[in-house]
């Protein structure tokens, strides 16, 4: 007997745990992508398969709706896999346990993939539902969202027709997300070659520690510190005060869209310098602890002696602090429509050096294209004129906040009819694929929403029930008031 039989709405958990059935992690969605088309045939629907594993299923619009504009409905399929220690389960070959008490639903020992599966079994109860009054509808299943939005990016959109977008990809019921940030990472490089240092020289270890982190998207508005911009204002500060200052070593952060929480680096200083440098280095801890109080209370700069044979020339060194300290790091603007909401931002998120030189790299997130474009100008500009190179990957646009929208104005009004509460609409300073498609598609009209869910990508995650059926029944009746 099928675990979630009991729960309604019926179709949707029926699907859901169809769909949970077979293995669709990210990068492992052809088994997934095969069942969505063999759903549709089922139905006697037409759908498209692409090579990237999309797919799109259209539905005629029922009776007395043929000249409603279309609607798209939208969602992934592939999910973060992720398991508690000792769970044996084979995620790239197993479908998940799923288990439920009647009001949430959750995997035994494995993250869920509600997020966005429940999205797909939304979309297919409606698709198989004879009896729901709806316009034309489109159907779109993307792939690889969760590591880059390659599926969005590959779909070939000309064949759709709809302008009317649900993207069924929140968490949170009753929050419409309306705006989402655009992003790239830009991959930095400084020359430099390593030198051996004076016999007489003194190496050092500093190290800047015992920072709150955080993710570049969610909680770069927080003003905590960067572990590497810190140590690069820490370096540039001790190199005015004790000339001969050499930079052996830096390493720094593991994520380009994280904050950097620990940054190591190693220095050589004439020897006859070494007590003034271990002054400096404890007075420029009081000053960062002062400045982060109340934000980033653990920030720790602490130094010891090291073992430094090599070192980057004085000159380079300056020249590679000079141009680091010029890159900016955190909020550059504020949203003009939502307030608290970021706007445009950039990460230092990670550093190192090598023989060959200095690679570091930046995450650029904005709402608006032409700002993402625009930082990404003051990067390549401090850098290359620093003698540098800056190249770009993993590209994606931003979606701008429409001031006007019918579709979302009546979407707003449908769930307060049906809930009797006011909607949040609200702006983010992360990713979502509505981007790519506004971009695809111009003249599209998106709106971002989905059921409740808590702890997304973890073995925790859970799916509320009842806030599933809210969610569905807030899309069966716009759909039925899309003809009207």
């Amino acid at each position: 007997m099928a675990v979630l039989s009991a729960l309604e709405p019926k179709n949707v958990f029926a699907y859901f745990e169809k769909l949970c059935s077979v293995p669709h992690g990210s990068g492992n969605t052809k088994q997934i992508s095969d069942l969505c088309i063999s759903f549709a045939k089922e139905l006697g629907l037409a759908c498209r398969q692409d090579a990237a594993n999309n797919v799109i299923i259209w539905k005629p619009a029922s009776p007395g709706y043929e000249n409603a504009a279309p609607v798209i409905l939208q969602g992934h399929m592939d999910m973060v896999c992720a398991k508690e220690e000792g769970c044996a389960k084979d995620m790239a070959a197993e479908g998940l346990d799923l288990q439920t008490d009647g009001e949430w639903v959750w995997a035994n020992q494995t993250s869920l993939g509600a997020d966005n599966c429940i999205a797909v079994a939304i979309a297919l109860a409606i698709l198989a539902d004879n009896a729901l009054p709806h316009p034309p509808l489109e159907a779109i299943f993307t792939t690889e969202e969760e590591t880059g939005m390659d599926g969005a990016k590959a779909l070939d959109c000309s064949d759709l027709k709809g302008r009317q977008f649900l993207n069924l990809d929140s968490e949170g019921e009753g929050v419409f997300t309306v705006s989402c940030a655009g992003g790239l990472r830009a991959d930095c490089t400084l020359p430099g070659s390593l030198e051996p240092v004076d016999s007489g020289a003194a190496g050092f270890a500093v190290t800047i520690s015992g920072l709150k982190g955080g993710h570049s998207g969610g909680e770069i508005h927080k003003g905590r510190g960067s572990a590497n911009q810190l140590m690069v204002r820490t370096l540039f500060s001790a190199m005015e005060r004790i000339p001969g200052l050499r930079l052996a070593d830096i390493q720094g952060g593991q994520f380009d869209n994280v904050i950097c929480t620990q940054n190591e680096a190693k220095v050589s200083v004439p020897s006859e310098k070494a007590a003034k440098f271990t002054a400096f280095i404890h007075e420029f801890n009081g000053i960062l602890r002062n400045e982060y109080t109340g934000c980033d209370d653990g920030v720790t700069l602490t130094c010891a002696p090291a073992a430094v044979e090599q070192a980057l020339p004085e000159k380079t060194t300056s020249d590679i602090l000079h141009t680091l300290l010029a890159l900016p790091q955190g909020v550059l603007a504020m949203s003009a429509d939502f307030p608290d909401l970021v706007q445009t931002s950039l990460n230092f998120g990670m550093i190192s050096l090598d023989s060959v030189g200095l690679q570091f790299t930046f995450s650029v997130r904005s709402s608006m294209e032409s700002q993402k474009e625009m930082v990404l100008q003051r990067i390549r500009a401090t850098v290359e004129f620093g003698g540098g190179t800056v190249s770009v990957r993993s590209s994606y646009p931003s979606w701008q906040f429409v001031r006007d929208s019918a579709m979302r104005d009546r979407l707003v009004a449908v769930y307060h009819s049906l809930t009797g509460k006011e909607a949040v609409v609200q702006g983010i300073h992360g990713g979502l694929e509505c981007g790519l498609f506004v971009e695809k598609m111009p003249g599209l009209d998106a709106v971002s929403f989905g059921p409740e869910m808590h702890d997304i990508h973890s073995p925790q995650e859970r799916l509320s029930v009842a806030s599933t059926h809210r969610t569905y029944a807030l899309v069966c009746e716009f759909l039925k008031q899309s003809g009207v």
